[in-house]
């Protein structure tokens, strides 16, 4: 979801920058952020920020990380959230054509009732299911989730389309068609090594390969 449909540069990322530099004094710039994305095993932006948090010299516990960060993604009644600051992504129709002859699902990396709420805030268009990271045990790249989707599909006709090393792991490990949506070179080599059978630069140029 996140960096696919929605794009959350000012949000997630945002929040992981200002998170840190509540912790610590020290802002962590993008790049630095993409860096460990691209380590894989960073897609949970809690656990990033805590990591971060520690390799700047911080005792932060982790319970705190996370309701700071859900304290500054969320808002309250005197400052808006960040997740107010997403865009969508997708171009207009692009998921009502695709919602045609296929089933949309989601796997995200954020409580599925977040999901949930910035779906509902862009489209109209239904996901089923969404599996966030809630819903499963161990998050990406384990493949729980995928898997969780996958037994939906009799037909077993998968395209699970990603923007992190972690999603492009759980894609193989779920034995689904990986699609890969990357800009920088970096991540398009990354993405290449670890299965995707595609890469794009965004979900709108993928529709013609799906048919």
């Amino acid at each position: 979801m996140d960096g696919v449909l929605v794009e959350v540069t000012e949000s997630y990322r945002a929040t992981i920058q200002a998170t840190v530099l509540h912790f610590t004094g020290n802002e962590p710039t993008r790049a630095e952020i993409q860096e460990w994305k691209n380590r894989g095993g960073f897609n949970d932006d809690w656990n990033l920020s805590h990591q971060m948090i520690h390799a700047r010299g911080g005792n932060t516990s982790h319970q705190d990380v996370v309701d700071y960060f859900q304290h500054l993604f969320h808002g309250d009644a005197q400052t808006p959230g960040m997740i107010l600051r997403e865009r969508w992504i997708s171009s207009p129709g692009l998921l009502e054509r695709l919602a045609e002859a296929h089933t949309l699902a989601v796997f995200t990396g954020r409580l599925r009732w977040e999901a949930q709420l910035t779906l509902d805030r862009f489209t109209q268009v239904p996901f089923a299911p969404i599996v966030g990271v809630d819903d499963v045990v161990t998050p990406k790249p384990n493949p729980e989730g995928l898997l969780k989707i996958k037994a939906t599909v009799p037909h077993n006709k998968i395209w699970y389309v990603g923007d992190t090393i972690d999603d492009a792991k759980a894609g193989v490990a779920a034995g689904v068609s990986f699609i890969g949506i990357a800009k920088h070179p970096v991540e398009i080599e990354l993405l290449k090594q670890h299965g995707a059978l595609h890469i794009f630069e965004d979900i709108n140029q993928m529709e013609a390969i799906l048919g």
